[in-house]
Order: C-alpha cells, then sequence, then structure tokens
C-alpha cells in the first residue's frame, strides 16, 4: 500500500474513519519501510512488538464497546526520545553501556498509550541530553531535515527530524535548557515545552531532574496541544510532578496581544537570521500585534547560570557516577560539561539560587506589563563542520534564548516562522509564566493562520482556516457557554472577568434549542431552553478556573441555572439553562438568533 507521509493527527483519525484502512495494516507497512541505519532511530519496533501493542489496542477499544472515536490518538505513531522509557524497548539516553530494560512505560508515554497511540520507536539524542546541537552521540549526528550540511539542533534531535520528515505526526523529545525548541526551530516544526511539572518526568533518565520537562513536537500548534493534554496529569509517585493550580491569572492571548522583544537581539553576525528576525517582527506588526522592546540581560544572566555556575552539579549529580566508571563510554564533550560541577561549593550553589531568584522576579516584572515574551528560537544556524570545530561555543550560542526558561519557570511555545533566504527554516519562540500553555497555545494557533507553513520538510501546506479552539479545556478549568447577560460588553460579563475567565471562543449551541426573553429580570436576561423545533443560538464560551466555578455559579439566580448545552460541532458544555415553568410568560425570540440581535432589534423599534 502507498506510505502515508506528513500527516496530521486530524488527517490520521480520518484515515481510519474512512474505512478499510486497519491500524495492524498502515503501521506495519510503515515500520517496514524504516532503516535501522538512518541515524534519527536508535531502536526500530520489532513486528512482534507492533502486534502486541495493536493487540492492546484492540483490546481497549473492545472495553470502550467498539467506540474507536473515544480513543483521540487511535492508532496514530509516534516516537520516543531515547532517555524516555519504553517498555519493551532499551532505553540507552545515548550511551549503549548506560543501556538497560525498563519494567514499565514513562508516564508520559503510558497516557499516549492509554489514548490509543503505537510507538514506533525510540530516536537518537545528544548523549545523556547534554547538548544543543544532535552530534553527541554514538549512533551519529542527525542532519537537519532541510540541508544535511547543517545541525538539527538538540538534545532531541531524532524526535524532531521524524517528524519533520512526516514519518510520524508527533513525537516526544525532553527540555531543559532548549532541547524541544531548538531542533523544532531547524527543522520547521513545533516544539511545546511545557510548565515543568504538568508532564510526569517519572520514567525519564535525568539530565537537571529539578528542571527537566517532556517536550512535544508536532506539525501543528492543534497537534501539540492535544498530545500534550493527553500526556499530561498529576504524578503523586514523581516528586517534581505539579498539579494545574486551580486559578490561573488571567492572560488571554488572542490576535492582538502585547508582546516583549528583546531589545537587542544578539544573531552572532548570522544576517540570515536577523532579516529572518526582523520580517517576522514586521509581519506581527501590522497584524496589530504590540511589540515592546524589554532588557534582555536578566534572562541572559539567567541562563549562564545554567552551564557557567554551580547549577551544572545537577548533571553531576545525575551522571557523575557512570561517567567516572565509563570513561570511554561517554562523549568527552558530555562528560567535560558533567565533570565541571567539582569545580563548586555548595555554598555557590545556594548563592547561585539566590541569584536566581532574583533575575526570577525581574523577569516576572516583564510578564506584569506583556503578554509574553517573544524571541528567536535560536539565534544562528550551524554548520557540523562548525560543530566539529567549536563543539563548546557552538552549542552554547544555541542556547542563548533557551537556556533560561526553566530557571524561571515559564512555559513555551516554539513555532515555525518561515523561511530564511538560504532556505533553512527560521522559527521564534514564545515565553509566557507557567501554567499558561493554553494561552501561548491560543497564540499559536492565531500565528499558524496569519503566517502557515510548510508541515515539516514534507513540502505539504497547512490548510488556511479560522484559529479553532481546543476541544477541551485545559486541567485546571470549566468549560461555560453564556448567551444572555454575561456575554462580552454585558452588564454582569464582569463576573466571569473577576474571576480570571477566559474568552475561548464566540459559536451557536446545536440547532436544538429556543430562546426566551424573562419577564421582570434584573439587569435584562434571556432564558434558553432544549426543544423540538429548536435553532442555533449565538453563545461565547469561558473557560473558568475551577476554583472559582462554585462561586460563579451561587451568583445564578432562579429561574436560570446552570446544565448542560450541546454547541454546534457536537460538543457538551456546561452553560446557562431555564426552568420550564416561566417560559410560558416569556417572549420566544428563537428568530433573532441570539440575545445581542434581539437587545440591537429593541433599540431600533421607535418607542
Amino acid at each position: 500500500m502507498k506510505l502515508v507521509n506528513g500527516l496530521t493527527l486530524e488527517e490520521w483519525r480520518g484515515l481510519y474513519a474512512e474505512g478499510g484502512s486497519e491500524p495492524a495494516r498502515i503501521l506495519h507497512t510503515l515500520r517496514a519501510s524504516l532503516r535501522a541505519d538512518d541515524p534519527a532511530w536508535v531502536h526500530i519496533v520489532g513486528e512482534s512488538g507492533l502486534d502486541a501493542q495493536l493487540s492492546a489496542l484492540a483490546e481497549r477499544v473492545a472495553a470502550l464497546g467498539g467506540d474507536r472515536a473515544a480513543l483521540p490518538l487511535y492508532g496514530v505513531p509516534f516516537a520516543v526520545k531515547d532517555n524516555i522509557d519504553v517498555q519493551g524497548m532499551p532505553t540507552t539516553a545515548g550511551c549503549p553501556a548506560y543501556a538497560y530494560e525498563p519494567a514499565a512505560h514513562a508516564f508520559a508515554v503510558a497516557r499516549l498509550v492509554e489514548a490509543g497511540a503505537i510507538v514506533l520507536g525510540k530516536t537518537n539524542l545528544d548523549q545523556f541530553a547534554t547538548g544543543l546541537v544532535g552530534t553527541r552521540s554514538p549512533y551519529g549526528a542527525v542532519a537537519n531535515a532541510f540541508d544535511p550540511t547543517r545541525v538539527s539542533g538538540g538534545s532531541s534531535s531524532g524526535s524532531a527530524d521524524v517528524v519533520a520528515r512526516g514519518i510520524v505526526p508527533f513525537s516526544l523529545g525532553t527540555d531543559t535548557a532548549g532541547s524541544g525548541r531548538v531542533p523544532a526551530g531547524f527543522n520547521n516544526i513545533v516544539g511545546l515545552k511545557p510548565t515543568r511539572g504538568w508532564l510526569s518526568t517519572r520514567g525519564v533518565v535525568p539530565a537537571c531532574r529539578s528542571l527537566d520537562c517532556v517536550s512535544v513536537f508536532a506539525l501543528t500548534v492543534d497537534d501539540a496541544e492535544l498530545v500534550a493534554r493527553a500526556a499530561a496529569g498529576y504524578d503523586e509517585d514523581d516528586p517534581y510532578s505539579r498539579q494545574w493550580p486551580r486559578g490561573v491569572p488571567r492572560r488571554e492571548m488572542g490576535q492582538h496581544p502585547r508582546l516583549a522583544v528583546p531589545e537587542h537581539p544578539e544573531f552572532h553576525a548570522d544576517a540570515q537570521a536577523e532579516a529572518a528576525w526582523q520580517a517576522t517582527l514586521a509581519r506581527l506588526r501590522q497584524a496589530g500585534v504590540s511589540l515592546v522592546p524589554v532588557d534582555f540581560s536578566p534572562m541572559r544572566e539567567l541562563a549562564k547560570l545554567l552551564y557557567e555556575g554551580p547549577f551544572v552539579a545537577e548533571r553531576h549529580a545525575s551522571l557523575g557516577a557512570f561517567v567516572e566508571r565509563h570513561p570511554a563510554e561517554v562523549d568527552p564533550v558530555v562528560a567535560g560539561i558533567v565533570r565541571q560541577a567539582q569545580a563548586y561549593t555548595a555554598s555557590e550553589l545556594l548563592q547561585a539560587e539566590y541569584l536566581r531568584m532574583a533575575l526570577k522576579r525581574r523577569i516576572e516584572r516583564i510578564f506584569q506589563r506583556c503578554d509574553a515574551l517573544l524571541v528567536p528560537t535560536a539565534p544562528t544556524h550551524p554548520t557540523l563542520q562548525d560543530v566539529r570545530e567549536r563543539p563548546v561555543a557552538a552549542n552554547a550560542e544555541l542556547g542563548y534564548y533557551t537556556n533560561f526558561v526553566n530557571l524561571a519557570d515559564c512555559s513555551a511555545l516554539a513555532l515555525p516562522a518561515g523561511m530564511r533566504a538560504d532556505g533553512l527554516p527560521f522559527g521564534v519562540t514564545l515565553v509566557a509564566p507557567a501554567w499558561h500553555d493554553c494561552a501561548l497555545a491560543n497564540f499559536g494557533r492565531c500565528w499558524q493562520q496569519l503566517a502557515p507553513w510548510t508541515l515539516g520538510a514534507t513540502g505539504r501546506a497547512m490548510t488556511r482556516g479560522a484559529a479553532r479552539a481546543p476541544s477541551t479545556p485545559c486541567e485546571g478549568f470549566v468549560r461555560v457557554a453564556v448567551a444572555g447577560a454575561h456575554l462580552s460588553g454585558m452588564p454582569l460579563n464582569y463576573q466571569l472577568v473577576e474571576r480570571d475567565a477566559r474568552l475561548v471562543e464566540r459559536t451557536t449551541t446545536a440547532p436544538a434549542y429556543r430562546l426566551y426573553a424573562l419577564t421582570d429580570t434584573v439587569p435584562p436576561k434571556p432564558g434558553l431552553a432544549r426543544a423540538s423545533g429548536g435553532a442555533a443560538i449565538d453563545v461565547e464560551v469561558w473557560d473558568i478556573p475551577v476554583g472559582h466555578f462554585g462561586s460563579f455559579v451561587a451568583l445564578v439566580p432562579a429561574p436560570l441555572a446552570i446544565g448542560t448545552l450541546e454547541l454546534a460541532d457536537g460538543r457538551c458544555v456546561k452553560g446557562f439553562v431555564c426552568e420550564p415553568w416561566v417560559l410560558a410568560q416569556a417572549r420566544d425570540i428563537t428568530a433573532f438568533g441570539g440575545w445581542r440581535n434581539y437587545l440591537d432589534y429593541l433599540t431600533a423599534v421607535p418607542a
């Protein structure tokens, strides 16, 4: 059969929904096309291993009464960076002498498998996830998907490469200092670096355990966010796992946000990268985005703590003993980085932590006046020869805009931003405080609509369409549809705003509701009721933090109540409904299609 290539998650779902296409047939063909000598792969699933996964998937579907749609990733193949455990496949972390057979999937992998996804193999990386170049591996350097003389970026080099080439629609990487972002920028794909602790790192070989993140590579923002949500969840067995907070400060990040940008950006004399950055800023200004130049020195000073200060001791805590026992098996550059820790004292580490907190506070002040920080994903794009000649310096340059992010406890989203004049991809990264992952994705969708990119290196054009809201709210939020006095600009909208709710979309209900103007309500309110012969009614959909949802419901007066509404696309959300006993005295205004239209009519009618 013809191989599938460069499909998004929506297209994978469509492939199976069409009928006649089954995961076993497609995935065995895809697996057989992979080459063992491809440096992107460390381990490719065997036929028996693939069959075992497919059997487990069939059992999962049977337990759901045959409902494939209940599994959002049904039959979708993905790849896993080889410092993340996959049961049945060895974990090497890019060092054969370190290899072990994990007894279970890593937490994030298990969540994705439970959602229906199939592991196709383990991918290459900078050894022990130490590097941003993708060349520090005994399995070979992973070249850039667009130019084989250029680096792919690391340390998640293989994971980014197999997505960019369209082999799998998504993959898992890790990101401590930029490893989930730099490879995305160099390969024209999306790199989602979540808030630390949102995705558990249990089952991940630690690099800097307190900073490590499991990251997601995908072809589109929607796909990256869907995968992150499926993989995320509080893990009580991971001491660094964190629950999504009940009240996240409001940060909408719509199509016209206020973005901080470096006042004096650094490109290490790469004129092509600088020109691509300026073109990106011009496009944003034209779209109505406010750009605010800021002093980038706090971020630079914070970034230096990771590799040029005592925080490198955390890599020694994870890997030092192995490095000393197996000096011949460890990449000399990696070993040198780990051994730096021996030069620092515990006192110096504490002093560095005090400085980190002070710099973090300065960075937080930027977010008080801007929605997010926008930076180039990397300042330059070195060749493989550059890295051979300057292995440490070339790597350090690539962390200029990335190393500070986890130290500052921020979320980040790397996005394609067009092609440089020399044909190489250019990428930008949005950075926001922790737990603003959804806000970054919302803007990412707007950017995707404004400047659609080709899908990785496949040459496939992205379908230009309206920015779509995610089908489910972020963890820690309740999705609520409002149809009357709580609409934007209406008298009771403040009850949503003061609870840090955020507007997700404007849409309609399913064509199954009737709308009524209630009598004797202050301010005037409509009532919505499901009924035969109904119509689609205009609504706004808002996400309310769980911690504020109860106080919001307490404000709802009879005869109104909070129930469940069906939206036009079949989704069900919480929303305002009306007790039927008052409808006989109310005016049926269904024909107006919504509360705003009715109020406009009243204004236009002469007194």
